[in-house]
């Protein structure tokens, strides 16, 4: 199985790498639009400020590929965010994959939101075997709405859509490769998708 990693210059991305080559998979990381359209699924990690990656993105030409994918597309964290219309991080504007606005939590909790919560309501394949409740790490100022897309809420000051789904795009705003067990269920579920 062909795993692509979308690299746009972000660090900190080697333990997505690690937690596929734990589960026996090899993830390549690449930027190349040949090598991301010809693999079997793709993630889109999320790592620095929204208007910063856009314009990555945009500079390899990225942000007109990504939303025609027809595999699997795994968003993670900044990566789901930007797979929405717009995000309030830097007035930016996201790919529009999911029709939905990303809010910045007000000053009234901690931001951002550092740490284990919980996932529930969970309505997709991508969530099989992972029980509703299940603790799951985030890291994270901002938020997608809730919508009719969310397959997965968590609690932060308000119920939020913590995982989405739109044909073959998903995306989760906590952090699978970092999440111990459950984590690793999850991006088990997302290559058997």
């Amino acid at each position: 199985m062909k795993i692509a990693i979308i690299d746009y210059g972000a660090g900190n991305i080697k333990s997505i790498q690690f937690a596929f080559k734990r589960l026996g998979y090899d993830a390549v990381l690449t930027n190349d639009v040949e090598t991301i359209e010809q693999s079997d699924k793709v993630i889109f990690p999320g790592v620095g400020e929204a208007s910063h990656v856009m314009q990555m993105l945009k500079a390899s030409g990225l942000d007109k590929i990504i939303p025609t994918l027809k595999q699997p597309v795994l968003g993670i964290c900044l990566g789901m965010q930007l797979m929405c219309k717009h995000t309030e991080e830097s007035d930016t504007k996201g790919l529009g994959i999911f029709d939905i606005e990303v809010r910045k939590f007000t000053n009234a909790v901690k931001v951002p939101q550092m740490g284990w919560n919980t996932i529930s309501n969970l309505k997709s394949s991508l969530f099989k075997d992972i029980l509703d409740g299940e603790y799951m790490y985030l890291v994270h100022s901002y938020y997608a709405e809730q919508c009719k897309e969310a397959i997965a809420t968590t609690h932060y000051e308000i119920d939020y859509a913590t995982a989405l789904q739109k044909d073959n795009f998903y995306g989760v705003q906590f952090h699978p490769e970092k999440s111990s067990v459950a984590g690793e269920q999850l991006l088990k579920n997302f290559l058997e998708l």
